[in-house]
């Protein structure tokens, strides 16, 4: 017996609305309700800008729309030093409301184009664009907010000519927080100052030694945190002297299928995006032994090789594991000519890298 049409509601909205998980309607429910009171207390629609990446023949663009009071929230990637001189609560980045579908005009020199932002107000669109290697700057507007000032978001564009590139995981890696652990992670993303995050020692130091050695060699950061602590994020590895490169995080919260996202999926996903925009470059990848990425970047060794320079794992401490979790299994299966280091610091893998004539002796 067919259902008794809703009146106003076409068959093709209630149909994919209905194949939308429990979870995703609740939570647009939740953003709806947080929009609504945002805007009684005069919020508009701010973009924060978020670093992009692209070739000499398009651009990946990246951003969030909240609603927010004028002037309430900085860019994240002014770069002023004011701006990475305060220290930031990370509960800070959680209260403005994201803006479900908002359009946004992104101009690529004299070229604009409207895009719009997913459920959870994040902008992630490749357009058509014609820039010079190194690093550049596009402009974002939303629709709605036609008087306000642009901001400007940075992005890197990829030299052709480049053949190797780095990227490294965030959390244990290049920054000490045992996330894996709720509570922990829960305290570090939500309370703590982001001048207490504990840089890895040695890792900044390898990390610009690896893209001085390979001038014009890109550098991403690959981590399952949510968009909201990108702000932060930029102000750690830019105030602790890692090479500033895009952050590909992820979205926390219901799907349209699931109750929560996949960690490993993400960096899964991301890793083969990778592989397929830039197919000639050969990736040094760097993580640490807490979790998933030995498995995660066994599996890409595997369906990749030609892609895979090197894999260096940062070994955790005893308390370090106990505090993430434990430890991985292992690397299990892999090529055999991909060279695996494993070292509790940035200058254990520098002297191993330099060992096996992947990075020139220092002295």
């Amino acid at each position: 017996m067919p259902s008794t049409p809703v009146p106003g509601l076409p068959a093709m909205k209630r149909t994919k609305d209905q194949a939308i998980h429990i979870g995703a309607r609740l939570e647009d429910r939740f953003h709806t309700y947080r929009m609504n009171a945002a805007s009684k207390r005069g919020g508009v629609q701010t973009v924060l800008p978020f670093t992009g990446y692209g070739s000499d023949s398009w651009v990946r663009v990246l951003g969030r729309v909240v609603l927010a009071k004028p002037g309430k929230l900085s860019a994240p990637a002014s770069g002023s030093v004011q701006a990475l001189r305060d220290g930031v609560r990370g509960w800070r980045n959680f209260i403005s409301p994201p803006v479900n579908d908002a359009v946004v005009c992104v101009r690529i020199g004299d070229e604009k184009h409207l895009v719009t932002a997913d459920r959870g107000g994040v902008v992630d669109v490749v357009l058509p664009a014609s820039l010079a290697p190194g690093w550049q700057t596009v402009s974002l507007l939303p629709e709605a907010e036609p008087d306000a000032e642009p901001v400007l978001s940075p992005v890197y564009i990829v030299d052709p000519a480049a053949r190797t590139g780095v990227i490294s995981d965030i959390d244990d890696t290049i920054m000490v927080t045992a996330l894996p652990r709720p509570l922990l992670a829960a305290w570090n993303t939500f309370v703590l100052d982001e001048h207490a995050r504990t840089p890895t020692p040695g890792m900044a130091v390898l990390m610009d030694r690896l893209v001085r050695e390979n001038e014009g060699s890109p550098v991403f950061y690959l981590s399952t945190g949510a968009w909201n602590v990108a702000a932060t994020l930029t102000r750690f590895i830019t105030r602790n002297l890692y090479p500033a490169g895009p952050l590909l995080l992820t979205d926390w919260g219901p799907t349209r299928d699931r109750w929560f996202r996949s960690g490993p999926e993400h960096k899964r996903t991301q890793l083969e995006r990778l592989a397929k925009e830039f197919p000639d470059i050969s990736w040094l990848l760097i993580g640490d032994n807490g979790q998933h990425d030995e498995a995660i970047y066994s599996d890409f060794s595997r369906k990749h090789p030609q892609n895979v320079r090197a894999v260096a794992i940062r070994e955790l401490s005893p308390s370090e594991a106990v505090l993430a979790g434990g430890r991985s299994a292992g690397r299990g299966t892999t090529p055999q000519d991909i060279p695996w280091i494993y070292a509790p610091d940035g200058a254990g893998m520098a002297r191993q890298l330099t060992d096996r004539g992947l990075l020139p002796d220092a002295g």
